[in-house]
């Protein structure tokens, strides 16, 4: 991994759909790192790396831009991150995706680590923690260099869920989010802090609890809204904050889908947990101590998670 003060890293974005093209957009402003963005559909990655490289010179970006429809592109990638699959339509869980989108980053995966098998890998495509399971066992990395980016999304849409309560900035938010990357995703008003002020002072335990289930509900709100499409502005800028804590080696503490070794009691098993995030990846698991709620809504999270890789044969 290119520390800060070095030469540029290469980030590569497997998918130039609208989470992949919204990553690469923050990355090439930020000027952070180089960035290859590959897709199937011929001149698709092209047109957006063509877009993006001209509006470098006003944005003060020296950041290079390819697009590509060749995997070669990527060889020698420092972080490798995997949007490509198909999104959520109105009425559809994550869960829904599991066996179409299990055959697209079965075959991105199976490529991507062949060219670049030092690289650090982030998924965003869903059933999220079933694909970085997923994306693990294909490429034979080692686990703590294949996260899942879902609980940085979820912990967000809680912090600004809780600021519009209350009126306050969302920097003041603190917001934590454990479980799997869907319907059983856990929001954990006790960790939920307003500068350092639990959300509990401030907030009702019957409008807590709706906000908890409109975060759980957030990606599907979305949809809905859209009507075609999902989310991906808010993604894109989850993503970027891991990008950013592994290029500069931030060890930023961040709600990520990472594999557990028996942390939590669970094991061999990728799901959402705070984990310091630096250079070498997932650098440590934080292991929070649930009462007995917690650790029960934690643990059907978790089942849930081991019955969609059981559909896998993993």
């Amino acid at each position: 991994m290119k520390i800060m003060g070095t030469t540029k890293g290469k980030v590569t974005i497997v998918g130039a759909g609208n989470v992949g093209t919204s990553l690469a957009h923050i990355i090439a402003q930020s000027s952070i790192a180089n960035i290859v963005l590959y897709d199937i559909i011929k001149e698709l990655p092209q047109g957006h790396a063509l877009d993006l490289g001209e509006a470098c010179p006003l944005w003060n970006s020296t950041a290079s831009i390819v697009g590509t429809n060749s995997y070669s592109d990527t060889e020698d990638s420092d972080i490798l991150v995997i949007t490509a699959g198909l999104a959520r339509k109105p009425g559809m869980s994550r869960d829904d995706l599991l066996h179409a989108n299990a055959q697209i980053v079965s075959e991105v995966v199976d490529n991507l680590s062949k060219l670049s098998p030092e690289a650090i890998m982030i998924v965003v495509t869903n059933p999220m923690d079933a694909m970085t399971q997923l994306s693990m066992h294909k490429s034979g990395f080692n686990p703590r260099r294949v996260i899942g980016m879902g609980g940085i999304l979820d912990s967000a849409r809680f912090r600004t869920f809780i600021a519009w309560e209350l009126g306050v900035s969302t920097e003041d938010v603190e917001a934590m989010v454990l479980g799997g990357h869907g319907d059983l995703m856990i929001p954990m008003p006790r960790f939920t802090t307003v500068k350092g002020i639990a959300i509990e002072e401030f907030i009702s335990n019957e409008r807590i609890d709706a906000i908890v289930k409109r975060t759980r509900e957030g990606g599907e709100e979305v949809v809905r809204l859209l009507k075609k499409g999902s989310a991906h502005y808010a993604p894109a800028a989850a993503i970027y904050q891991m990008i950013k804590a592994l290029i500069f080696d931030e060890k930023r503490v961040l709600c990520c889908s990472a594999y557990l070794h028996g942390e939590y009691g669970i094991k061999e098993l990728y799901i959402g947990v705070p984990v310091v995030i630096g250079s070498r990846g997932v650098e440590k698991i934080i292991e929070l101590s649930l009462n007995e709620q917690e650790r029960e809504c934690f643990e059907k999270s978790a089942e849930a998670n081991r019955l969609l890789i059981k559909q896998l044969n993993l």
